[in-house]
């Protein structure tokens, strides 16, 4: 009996896809079958990994006019689409039917989908969509701690020699500066190295531009609207933590903790995220108008956050000095999957009950 009641329970769980075009045609399919109106977005320049097209993909429901909106997104970190949509594809499948007749639900499907095919955080002008959102018309912000460590952290060689070197001097910064310095310096976002980590760009971004369309088509004159951004990295082993852009004493701070419970703000610091300079969740405000809207970046743990900055330095080698299409790049691919995804169905399955649950408190 318990091994019927866990093949019953495992059948229903989230699963991830193995590519990104297995999750897109996963999430279309669903969509489809629940009725969903559907478009996509094609990227205009660049394919995927394996020569595919490149597309964000909506599945919405409910009436266009509605008064509440809910927003979910996958994929503004690439690698972290896989997860991403395999809870938007399980919640198409178990949930959609008894979603409420008067809210608007947009299923926002890979906002990055070139990083999502190539299983990078990045996309394919190795910019951090979380990041990109500054005022480009005015002066790029400067980061001074990035710019003392940049090169370590990205060498131009990948040998054991080199590695040693460039690890020496990020543990030295660290010792120097603290480890919370540290991440402030490497994962708060920098303009001017352009193939280094937490790259913010020089202007707007194929994905950004096309996300403030999509939010002008769907979002704009609802009465209020959630949005939930779904991320991996950071944090205990399959935990969601609940990251707000808004200051503890903010009146968005404060409806994001009644509807949800325990929200943690990256601007007070007691979020597992450091302050991001371009992150977008800090831009709705400016194009809502009188909508009142609750958004949180939904963030499950994976491994400890130097595996994860490991994974992200070989990942900017190969795509900065080395060769994405060489054999030897499945490697430095798998440590990034294993950096931000974990294979484990109880993983993904301790995820989406997370999910679940913030999806239901969204309405």
């Amino acid at each position: 009996m318990r091994d019927i009641m866990r093949s019953m329970r495992d059948s229903a769980a989230p699963s991830l896809s193995p590519d990104y075009p297995t999750a897109r045609q996963r999430f279309r399919e669903v969509a489809d079958a629940a009725g969903a109106d559907r478009q996509s977005f094609a990227h205009p320049d660049v394919v995927g990994r394996h020569g595919e097209e490149l597309t964000i993909d909506l599945a919405t429901f409910g009436p266009a006019d509605a008064e509440h909106r809910l927003l979910v997104v996958s994929g503004t970190h690439g690698v972290e689409g896989y997860c991403g949509s395999a809870l938007q594809v399980h919640w198409l499948t178990h949930h959609a039917a008894t979603r409420p007749d008067d809210v608007r639900i947009v299923m926002l499907h890979a906002l990055n989908p070139y990083g999502f095919s190539w299983v990078r955080r990045v996309n394919e002008s190795n910019i951090d969509l979380n990041r990109n959102f500054i005022d480009f018309s005015a002066a790029l912000p400067h980061n001074a701690g990035y710019d003392e460590i940049a090169t370590p952290l990205v060498p131009e060689r990948w040998d054991e020699d080199a590695q040693a070197a460039a690890l020496g001097e990020i543990y030295g910064f660290i010792e120097r500066v603290g480890m919370e310095a540290m991440q402030a310096a490497v994962s708060g976002g920098q303009y001017a190295h352009a193939t280094g980590l937490f790259y913010g760009g020089v202007a707007p971004s194929w994905s950004r531009t096309t996300l403030e369309h999509i939010w002008a088509e769907q979002m704009a004159g609802a009465r209020s609207a959630v949005v939930l951004d779904l991320h991996t990295g950071l944090g205990p082993w399959s935990h969601g933590e609940l990251i707000s852009h808004a200051a503890a004493a903010s009146e968005i701070y404060a409806r994001s903790t009644a509807r949800w419970g325990d929200v943690k703000s990256m601007v007070d610091g007691e979020s597992v995220s450091a302050e991001l300079t371009g992150d977008w969740l800090g831009q709705i405000p400016s194009w809502c108008g009188d909508t009142k809207v609750d958004s949180v970046a939904i963030e499950y743990g994976t491994v400890d956050v130097i595996t994860v900055l490991e994974s992200l330095r070989a990942d900017a080698w190969l795509h900065g000095h080395g060769d994405p299409t060489a054999a030897d790049a499945t490697a430095i691919r798998r440590q990034v999957w294993n950096a931000f995804l974990d294979d484990d169905p109880e993983w993904i399955a301790a995820c989406n009950e997370q999910f679940e649950r913030r999806m239901a408190a969204s309405f």
